[in-house]
Formats: C-alpha cells, structure tokens, sequence
C-alpha cells in the first residue's frame, strides 16, 4: 500500500512563502506522476500542479504559474511545492496525489490526508 503524507502548512501573510512536502510510503511503478491539488471552503478540489517523476517534466494550472514550484528528491521520494507570492486566494487544504499512469489526463490512485494553507491580507 502507498502512503502519502503532507506537511509544510501553516499560517503566512500575503507575499509570503510556503514549502509543502510529500512523502511516498514506496514507489508504486517505475513510471508515474504526483500531483498537488487543492481545496477551498465551499469549493471543488482543484488542479495546482504536476511532475512525473521520470523526467521532471511539469505542468501548472494557469493561477499559479510563475509563483509556485513543484519538484521531486528521487532518493527522499518526496514531491514539493514551493509557494512564492501567496495570496489570500491561495488559502485552501492542499493534497497531493499519485496517478500510476505517466500520460493522458491526471487521475489520482492515491491521496494525502492534506495540509492547510493560510494567506492573510
């Protein structure tokens, strides 16, 4: 069983930086993707970024382009995020998410426990 599990929240003003991290229990497959999602109240969980874990290739939803970061240590099997520029907007529980398939749209197989990200104006 792969597990997830998140932790780097906290409490940050507007300007602000954050780093989530996300450790993987073991690696399912050779090939796969880890993902970072987030949740607003009263919102559906959104898509924030990508990486496969093979070669680092990355995708970021347009909201956070040129403010966030997602990265990956191979020997630590840890994906991060790197929040710079936060915005009130950015406030939300943040998950991370593991989909077994390297290509086509991002289905996760498996899901953190989340971590809450606070931006005050």
């Amino acid at each position: 069983q792969v597990q997830l599990v998140e932790s780097g929240g906290g409490l940050v003003q507007a300007g602000g930086s954050l780093r989530l991290s996300c450790a993987v229990s073991r690696r399912p497959f050779i090939t796969y993707r880890m993902g970072w999602f987030r949740q607003a109240p009263g919102k559906e969980r959104d898509f924030v970024a990508v990486i496969r874990w093979n070669d680092g290739l990355t995708s970021y939803a347009d909201s956070v382009k040129g403010r966030f970061t997602i990265s990956r240590d191979n020997a630590e099997n840890t994906v991060f995020l790197q929040m710079n520029s936060l915005k009130p907007e950015d406030t939300a529980v943040y998950y991370c998410a593991l989909d077994v398939k390297y290509t086509g749209s991002f289905s996760a197989d498996y899901w953190g426990q989340g971590t809450q990200v606070t931006v005050s104006s």
